[in-house]
C-alpha cells in the first residue's frame, strides 16, 4: 500500500505520540485526519503546521471514551480513508486492590472497545479495496503488570483483538499492532523523567518517538503483514 496520496485517520492525534504520527504520515505524503477529543486548539494548530485544509488535511472531534459515539463520528470521515491508526488511549496506574469499577470501565472502553468499534465501522464505511489498521498497544502485553491492572489487561485484550481482526477482515483489511515501551513520562509524572524505569531497560534510554512513528508508517504500508505485533520498546519486553 502506498502511503503517499492515501488518506489516514489517526485517533488522539493532537498531542504527544499522536502528533508525531500525524507529522510523519503527512511528511510521507498522506492526507491526514486528526482526531481529537478535548484538544481542539492543539489539533487546529497541528493542522496548520502540516499544511492545513488546502493540503487535504482535516480535524474531527469526538469523545471516544464512549464507543457508541463512533458511528456518528464517521459521518464526518471521508469514505476514501484507507488507513486507520488507533492511537487514542487512557492510562490510570492502579492495582486490582485499589482500582474501582469506574476506572476499570473507563480504561476498557477507550483502550479496547473503542478501537474494536473503530475497526468495525472503518471496514463498513471506507470504500478503497485495500485497508490497513495499526493498533497502538504496549510492551506490557507480554508480561504481568500488577500495578496497572485494567490498563495492561485492556491492551492485552486489544492485542488479541488485533490477531482476531486480522483473520476476520482478511484479505481486504490488514490489522497490525505496535507495542511501544517508555516514550514520554505519564501525564502528571513528567518531573520523574522515567529515571527508575529507564535504568532497567536493555538500551537504557527512552524510545525515540520518531522511531515509533516510522515503524507505524511501515506497518501501515507493508502489504504482506497482518496479525503482527511489532515491539519498539528499547528491549523492555525482554525483561
Amino acid at each position: 500500500m502506498k502511503i503517499a496520496d492515501s488518506s489516514v485517520l489517526i485517533t488522539g492525534g493532537a498531542q504527544r505520540i499522536g502528533a508525531v504520527l500525524v507529522r510523519t504520515f503527512a511528511a510521507a505524503g498522506a492526507r491526514v485526519i486528526i482526531h481529537c477529543s478535548h484538544s481542539l486548539a492543539s489539533a487546529r494548530e497541528l493542522l496548520e503546521e502540516i499544511g492545513g485544509e488546502n493540503a487535504g488535511h482535516a480535524v474531527i472531534c469526538c469523545d471516544l471514551a464512549h464507543p457508541e459515539n463512533i458511528p456518528a463520528m464517521f459521518n464526518d470521515v471521508p469514505r476514501d480513508v484507507s488507513i486507520l491508526v488507533n492511537n487514542a488511549s487512557t492510562f490510570n496506574r492502579q492495582d486490582i486492590i485499589h482500582e474501582n469499577l469506574s476506572v476499570s470501565k473507563e480504561q476498557f472502553d477507550l483502550n479496547f472497545w473503542t478501537p474494536v468499534e473503530m475497526m468495525r465501522t472503518f471496514y463498513q464505511h471506507s470504500i478503497p479495496p485495500e485497508l490497513s489498521v495499526v493498533n497502538l498497544l504496549d510492551q506490557a502485553i507480554v508480561r504481568p503488570s500488577a500495578d496497572s491492572f485494567s490498563y495492561s489487561l485492556s491492551k492485552k485484550a486489544l492485542a488479541e483483538a488485533t490477531r482476531c481482526a486480522a483473520l476476520q477482515y482478511a484479505p481486504r483489511m490488514r490489522v497490525n499492532g505496535l507495542a511501544p515501551g517508555p516514550v514520554f513520562p505519564p501525564r502528571g509524572l513528567e518531573h520523574l523523567k522515567m529515571e527508575k524505569t529507564l535504568k532497567t531497560l536493555p538500551l537504557g534510554r527512552p524510545v525515540n518517538v520518531q522511531d515509533l512513528a516510522d515503524a507505524c508508517v511501515m506497518l501501515a504500508g507493508n502489504s504482506s503483514m497482518t496479525g503482527s505485533v511489532m515491539f519498539v520498546d528499547c528491549g523492555q519486553s525482554l525483561l
